[in-house]
């Protein structure tokens, strides 16, 4: 698949692949004859896997860390679990402060609601 069509797929611009690549984010593109790059299945997975863990607010650090540990094997699954593990328990702890937020919302939204009746 070219990087152009993966960036329409995922909404992520050429750019940004490129950058994660460079980076090590995204294991390295193979590329076809002409030297353009051919994102595998499993290009595609890492971009997917990038982009959700890019959308729950890990830092591009923890992705290239991730990334790392990956390409080092098996022995580092531990680590890699762990650093998702933390990575949920921040998610949770967002996910409760919105919840806050968005209950508060709706007490004023009703608080209107009465007022407008």
């Amino acid at each position: 698949m070219l990087i152009a069509e993966v960036s329409e797929k995922y909404d992520i611009s050429p750019d940004t692949l490129r950058y994660y690549e460079r980076i090590g984010v995204i294991p390295r593109v193979n590329r076809n004859k002409s030297g353009i790059r051919d994102y595998t299945e499993e290009d595609c997975r890492w971009v997917e896997h990038v982009k959700c863990m890019r959308g729950i607010g890990l830092p591009i650090e923890g992705l290239i860390e991730y990334a790392g540990l990956y390409q080092q094997g098996d022995d580092t699954i531990g680590a890699r679990r762990e650093l998702l593990a933390e990575q949920r328990k921040q998610l949770l702890t967002k996910i409760e402060e919105m919840n806050q937020v968005l209950a508060r919302m709706n007490e004023k939204i009703e608080r209107y609601d009465q007022s407008l009746r």
